[in-house]
């Protein structure tokens, strides 16, 4: 006992620190690893990303109990998302807001019966393109522009659904590499309680296919802005 109560004495000032940090990061903020390419290009793999956990909600730390609704998810945005259907925590972005009809024509977006609208881009190859080529498109709707990848010559199987009619309190979501992404397509809606935060900015990044060598030129880097340059034009 005496040794413990050395050790707490010693490092207490440590242990309320780390307290501290787990309830800011499970509360307030946090950084998210991601893992897959579901979200190219706008979200590489091996980027580490900043959520704000409070962007949404405020929630009881280290559970999902909402406190108080603090502001409305945007179509657009980029979510972290702690998916019972999907058993992890996954990121996509928002399409499909309570009330809207949502479908999709061979990765053509209509949003309550509008058409997305299409520009090609030229657009770096990334490392992935040379085995599985990507064409790069400017996607806006509803006044908002985000680039998405598709993959002509290995289409998803559910480049076309709908429509469907979001329910109340839920969302549909969708990656932007739109070939190669698990998403609303897959697990179905997602509640607004399973929304953890939202995403604007890489923290930084580590190249996974060259020995996580830093990626500076993506430390805090902005997402969406070479979508934003371009609809600005």
């Amino acid at each position: 006992m005496r040794m413990l109560g050395k050790l707490w004495r010693d490092n207490k000032s440590l242990v309320a620190f780390l307290f501290l940090m787990v309830l800011f990061r499970s509360a307030v903020a946090d950084w998210n690893v991601v893992p897959s390419g579901s979200m190219l290009p706008t979200i590489r793999e091996g980027d580490r990303i900043f959520v704000d956990k409070m962007a949404y909600d405020l929630r009881v730390p280290l559970t999902h109990i909402a406190i108080a609704h603090l502001h409305d998810p945007q179509r657009g945005d980029i979510v972290t998302i702690d998916s019972s259907a999907a058993h992890e925590l996954i990121v996509k972005r928002l399409i499909g807001l309570p009330g809207d009809s949502v479908a999709m024509r061979e990765n053509v977006l209509y949003v309550n019966g509008v058409r997305a609208d299409y520009q090609p881009l030229k657009f770096k190859p990334l490392p992935g393109d040379a085995s599985s080529p990507g064409d790069y498109l400017t996607e806006r709707f509803d006044g908002i522009a985000h680039i998405v990848r598709l993959a002509p010559q290995a289409p998803s199987p559910r480049d076309s659904f709908g429509p469907v009619i979001v329910p109340p309190g839920e969302y549909l979501m969708l990656g932007d590499n739109r070939d190669d992404s698990a998403d609303s397509r897959y697990f179905g809606f997602f509640s607004r309680k399973e929304l953890m935060g939202r995403t604007r900015r890489v923290a930084y990044s580590l190249d996974p296919d060259h020995y996580y060598a830093p990626r500076f030129e993506r430390f805090g880097a902005r997402l969406d802005s070479s979508a934003s340059a371009v609809a600005s034009r």
